[in-house]
């Protein structure tokens, strides 16, 4: 049987049916059999219902109905929920897309689970996602498959070394926000030329579409492309020029490492808080 045939016999119980959790939900309600959604505030649990998916208050309860558990909760409550599903998580696949929680620190909080971490993008919203899961040396095949499986609802999935997480999270968590900088001064310089934004707006998406596309489908260097457009005196070849002599490239190679090296701060932040929390609720 596949992973996927597996999983429309399976419970998923979404713990955390913030923005995230109700993007999971979404997309992967086709894929299960039965998705549970939880949240505290009665907004969240219309939300969850308006989904198609059942919605619950209990996170014990919800992981205790599921094959397939996702903690989808802000930080400061990751300790307070695997305080309440340990115990009947035993067993059962334990996915954590709350940032900066170690994998050590999910094995010891839910012993007997089979845990991994992973990281979705915002692109989740419109099942486009593109999520990192670790362990990359997972222990369990069928399980591992079934956890790539659920994600594969929400977009493309690579299974990564936990080390490389927070690297992940600034390229590829964080990139949305870069790229949608940069798509708005790039209209907005447009703009200054003259051209209305609704045109250049729409123009310019279909463009970055499709060189992302070209670029997937013609496997070579980004600069070859950069070549082929570039001519003699030409247009582009003053742009770059420009693009140089404002440092944008080093700028951007900037970005990622000042967001990776945050990342790794507050990753060590978080994970250092809840393992506190969790010392105190024992």
């Amino acid at each position: 049987m596949t992973a996927e045939a597996r999983l429309r016999r399976l419970t998923l119980a979404v713990l955390g049916a913030g923005r995230i959790g109700q993007a999971i939900i979404r997309a992967s309600k086709p894929c299960f059999s039965r998705v549970i959604g939880t949240g505290r505030r009665p907004e969240t649990l219309r939300a969850v219902e308006g989904l198609g998916a059942e919605a619950s208050r209990d996170n014990r309860w919800a992981a205790g109905e599921a094959d397939v558990v996702v903690i989808s909760v802000k930080p400061h409550h990751f300790a307070e929920v695997a305080r309440a599903i340990k115990g009947v998580v035993e067993g059962k696949i334990v996915v954590s897309v709350v940032a900066g929680v170690r994998l050590q620190t999910l094995r010891e909080a839910l012993p007997g689970a089979e845990v991994y971490r992973a990281m979705p993008n915002i692109n989740a919203l419109i099942a486009r996602s593109t999520t990192a899961l670790a362990p990359h040396d997972a222990r369990d095949r069928e399980d591992a498959a079934v956890a790539e499986a659920l994600f594969k609802c929400l977009g493309s999935v690579y299974w990564i070394p936990e080390e490389w997480m927070d690297a992940w999270t600034a390229l590829i968590g964080s990139s949305p926000a870069f790229l949608a900088e940069i798509i708005d001064a790039m209209v907005l310089g447009a703009v200054m030329t003259g051209m209305p934004r609704d045109l250049a707006y729409k123009a310019l998406l279909e463009a970055v579409k499709a060189t992302a596309e070209h670029l997937e489908k013609r496997p070579t260097h980004p600069l070859q492309l950069r070549d082929e457009v570039t001519t003699p005196a030409g247009t582009t070849i003053h742009g770059l020029i420009k693009l140089e002599s404002e440092g944008v490239k080093a700028g951007l190679m900037k970005v990622i490492e000042a967001s990776t090296k945050r990342g790794r701060e507050l990753a060590a932040l978080i994970d250092s808080a809840v393992r506190r929390s969790l010392n105190r609720q024992l």
